[in-house]
């Protein structure tokens, strides 16, 4: 079970306190460094300083980290247009010598696009697959080669198709809840399929929707990593859940039920239950980045569980 770590720097974060979580990350044994893709703080934080760039972030962590994976959950695919997206993911993954992935989402938080003037189109799903298709492609196209793509909403022509990534394929991850039109992308254009926030039962029955849909699409369904993105609250004790809960507004039951919290071991145990159903992945999504703390204590007590 790879643990990764998953952060929300629109509810209040500066570069330098990224930096600081991601090099983290790397000295304490994680596998990763992911960060969310918004322009707008969500809740009764205040979001300062404000929001930051999911792409310049991760370039600047490119050249200043060595081993752990980058990446997005999600890249909204309103805020960029596919062939520019391609280009900077490509160029992020040569800066860090081949450790991007790439996380696409349809888009879904309105309140954002109108703060900056992004356009909120109501066809979103269907222009995600378009982009999928046109960033993979891109990626795919032998050097000395062009793309043509022309589609009902975008349209490439004679596109060099460059740069290239340092990686021979860089893994695009796909997730959600929908029950039809998610597990059908999950199947045509991922490498990983991630349930966000959802119950055990829940990510059982949408990966066994997105099985069906690989092997419905002609695709062995082992071939995708399967994954999930879960709060995380651990203590030693009791007062140490309960201060680490207050800090980010919420209440110990509700993140026992909702998330991974608890001492190490109900942790761990909760861990276990989701790789039966087949996680090969979590997310641990950590909402105080100044509790480096709590970063230590998951490594050291959860983590070398499961290794």
């Amino acid at each position: 079970m790879d643990l990764r770590i998953f952060t929300e720097p629109q509810q209040g974060a500066t570069y330098d306190t990224l930096l600081t979580v991601a090099k983290a990350t790397e000295d304490l044994g994680f596998d990763a460094f992911f960060r969310s893709d918004h322009y707008l703080k969500m809740g009764s934080v205040d979001g300062l300083p404000g929001p930051t760039d999911a792409w310049i972030t991760l370039a600047g962590l490119a050249r200043e980290t060595q081993r752990i994976r980058l990446g997005t959950l999600m890249t909204a695919g309103t805020f960029r247009l596919p062939g520019v997206l391609a280009i900077q993911v490509a160029q992020v993954d040569q800066m860090s010598g081949g450790r991007v992935e790439l996380g696409l989402g349809a888009g879904w938080f309105e309140d954002e696009h109108k703060a900056y003037g992004i356009p909120f189109p109501k066809e979103k799903l269907a222009r995600l697959e378009e982009q999928l298709e046109i960033v993979t492609g891109l990626w795919a196209t032998e050097t000395g080669q062009t793309y043509d793509f022309h589609g009902t909403y975008y349209d490439l022509t004679r596109s060099p198709a460059l740069p290239k990534p340092a990686q021979a394929k860089i893994p695009v991850l796909i997730g959600g809840h929908g029950a039809v039109r998610t597990p059908r992308l999950a199947a045509r254009f991922s490498d990983e399929f991630n349930m966000p926030f959802a119950s055990i039962e829940d990510s059982e029955r949408q990966f066994g929707r997105v099985r069906a849909a690989a092997q419905e699409a002609g695709r062995d369904p082992g071939d995708l990593v399967y994954s999930n993105a879960l709060i995380a609250c651990v203590g030693r004790d009791e007062q140490e859940i309960a201060r680490r809960a207050a800090a980010i507004g919420r209440e110990p039951d509700e993140l026992r039920t909702n998330g991974l919290a608890g001492t190490p071991a109900e942790v761990v145990d909760k861990i276990g239950r989701y790789a039966e159903i087949g996680a090969r992945r979590i997310y641990l999504q950590i909402l105080d980045l100044s509790d480096l703390d709590h970063l230590e204590l998951i490594s050291s007590q959860v983590q070398s569980q499961l290794s």
